[in-house]
Formats: structure tokens, sequence, C-alpha cells
């Protein structure tokens, strides 16, 4: 197997769920607004709006709003019991786009996970948050987040220092194979 940096921070990126305090550094951002502009998508439209909110008081008020929808017991994600659904990760990245472009904000979020990996950051990647933000109650934020009316969250992103080191999930060999 061919090892080098990219691959490198492919294989060995995973999920993470806890963070330090430390906010990223601007380079860090910087680096990961640039992976996020350099992502493809189809035709070269580029139909993502990114916003990466390091506002710890925003994101605590977005999580109240999205208990308060979904329900305090329900669990909408992994450690929802303890972790608001950002994890107290101190930036959290939110993209939307048109409904049809769900696989470009993918793409877009897969960069911008292996940049912050090869960087030595965590990630999560969150879904459960579009209940929020895709909900007329999540309006208000669409709107200080700039976001056009007609688009919607895909997918969002925890950014920050891991606090934690889980084992790496096994992955299923047969579930990808070569046709000749």
């Amino acid at each position: 197997m061919i090892h080098n940096a990219v691959t490198d921070a492919v294989f060995s990126r995973q999920t993470i769920r806890a963070y330090t305090h430390e906010q990223i550094s601007q380079e860090m951002l910087q680096t990961l607004m640039h992976a996020a502009k350099m992502a493809p998508s189809g035709r070269n439209c580029q139909p993502c709006y990114v916003r990466f909110v390091q506002n710890a008081q925003m994101l605590h008020e977005m999580h109240i709003d999205f208990k308060n929808l979904v329900g305090w017991d329900t669990p909408a994600y992994t450690r929802s019991d303890t972790n608001p659904f950002y994890h107290n990760a101190p930036t959290f990245v939110f993209l939307y786009a048109a409904q049809d472009s769900a696989m470009d904000a993918g793409i877009m979020a897969e960069n911008i996970c292996i940049a912050a990996q090869g960087m030595g950051l965590g990630t999560c990647i969150v879904g459960s948050a579009g209940a929020l933000f895709n909900h007329e109650a999540g309006k208000k934020w669409n709107e200080k987040l700039h976001v056009p009316h007609d688009f919607r969250y895909q997918i969002g992103i925890c950014v920050g220092f891991p606090d934690e080191k889980p084992p790496q999930k096994p992955r299923y060999d047969d579930r990808i194979e070569v046709i000749r």
C-alpha cells in the first residue's frame, strides 16, 4: 500500500466526540476554509455555503433550540445524553446547499475532515442538527449565519483538538471489490 501525508490522513481519520477547549489557530481556520473552497462539485457549480462558527454562546443557544425541538431525552445522535450536538468543539462548520446538492456537500465535508486530520485536529460529522436548521424554528439561525433562505443544512462538522483517542472501528473488507 502507498503511504504519504494524504493517505495517512485518510487512513487515520476517525470520529472524535471530545475536544479540548483550545480554539484552532487562524492559520488552521484559513486552511480549512481553503480546503472547503477547493472541493470539487458537479459541473463546478460550487453550490455550498459554508459557515465556520467559533462563537461558543451562539452554539450553546443553537443546542438549546435543537433540544427543545427534538426533545431533551431523544437520542438524536451519539452521546446526546452528555454532549451538545456540536460535542463542545470550539469550531463547528455548517454546510448548506440546494436540496439536490447533498453529494457536493459531502465531498466538501470530506475535504475539510482530511485537511483537519492532516493538521492534528479531530472532527465529527453531524447530520442530526438538520432537524433544527431545516425546520421553521431554525430560520432565525440561518438568517444569523447569512444563508440564503432556499438553501438547506446538509451536514455539519465539529472541529478541534482531540481530547480522546478512541480505537479505530473495524471496516468491512467484503464491501469493496475489483471487477475485471
